[in-house]
C-alpha cells in the first residue's frame, strides 16, 4: 500500500522544499531551503518531517510509498503556461525543475490516497493539477493588498469556513490566519471543493472529493501556533498504516 509506514512510530511526512543559491560560512551554493517553521510545526504535531527537494520523476514513487502524508510547502509562482495563460509582469520568474516535480509528487499523492495538506502555493499547485487556473495578480482583482502586505511581513485576516467540510470540522466556522499570498484561485480545479472563503470572495481553501485527506489552503498555518491543521494531517496519517 502506498503511503503506509510498517509499525507504531511516529508519522513521516515529506515536505518540498525550493531549490536556492545559500550562503553558510565561507560557501556559496546550491541549498534545498525551507523555513524552519514548517518543520517545528510537524514536530509539535508528533510528527517526523522529511525535507523533499525537487528531484528526477522516478523518485516519486519512492516518496508515495515509504512516506505517511505529505505537506505541499509555499513558495514562488507557478509558470502561467501551466494553466495557458501569459505570464503577467507581476508574477515571478519560473522554476520549471520544482513545478514539475511537485506536479508529479502530487499526482501520485492523489493517485495513491496518500493524506497531503497543500500550503501557499501548494494549495495552487493543487488547483493547477486538477485543471484549475490562477488569478496573476490578486491586487487586480480585490483592489488592495489585504491578502499580501509588505515585502518580509505575514499579515492575518478572517476566513468563514463551509461547516460541513473536514476543515470546517477541525477549525470551526471562522478562524484568523496568517496570510502572504498575490495569486489565487481563478477556475476552480475539477474534484476539487471551495470550502473558505474571504470577506472578499478570494477562495482559502480547498478539498479534493473522494480522499482520504487532501487539503489545500492558501494561507500559512506554519506561522501559527495553531498546530490543528498539522494534527489532523498526522492523525490520518497514522490512521493509513498497515
Amino acid at each position: 500500500m502506498a503511503g503506509a509506514t510498517y509499525g507504531t512510530g511516529p508519522a513521516l511526512i515529506g515536505i518540498t522544499t525550493d531549490l536556492e543559491p545559500a550562503r553558510w560560512s565561507d560557501w556559496v551554493r546550491e541549498a534545498a531551503l525551507l523555513p524552519v517553521s514548517y518543520l517545528r510545526a510537524l514536530e509539535r504535531a508528533r510528527a517526523v518531517p522529511v525535507l523533499i527537494p525537487p528531484s528526477i520523476r522516478a523518485a516519486v514513487s519512492v516518496h508515495v510509498e515509504r512516506l505517511d502524508g505529505l505537506v505541499i510547502a509555499g513558495g514562488a509562482d507557478l509558470d502561467p503556461g501551466l494553466y495557458g495563460e501569459v505570464r503577467h509582469d507581476r508574477t515571478g520568474a519560473p522554476q520549471p525543475q520544482r513545478d514539475r516535480f511537485e506536479l508529479a509528487l502530487l499526482r501520485a499523492a492523489v493517485e495513491n490516497d496518500v493524506p497531503f495538506l497543500a500550503i501557499g502555493r501548494g494549495m495552487q499547485v493543487l488547483n493547477v493539477l486538477q485543471g484549475g487556473s490562477l488569478v496573476q495578480h490578486l491586487p487586480d482583482v480585490v483592489g488592495g493588498d489585504a491578502h499580501s502586505p509588505a515585502s518580509g511581513r505575514v499579515g492575518a485576516h478572517r476566513v468563514q469556513i463551509s461547516a460541513s467540510s473536514t476543515l470546517g470540522r477541525i477549525l470551526g466556522e471562522q478562524v484568523e490566519v496568517p496570510t502572504r499570498h498575490h495569486q489565487a484561485v481563478k477556475r476552480l480545479g475539477k474534484g476539487l471543493v471551495a470550502v473558505a472563503w474571504t470577506e472578499d470572495q478570494v477562495v482559502e481553501a480547498v478539498e479534493l472529493q473522494g480522499h482520504r485527506f487532501g487539503i489545500g489552503v492558501q494561507w500559512h498555518p506554519e506561522e501559527s501556533d495553531d498546530l490543528r491543521l498539522f494534527e489532523a494531517l498526522v492523525r490520518a496519517a497514522t490512521e493509513g498504516r498497515l
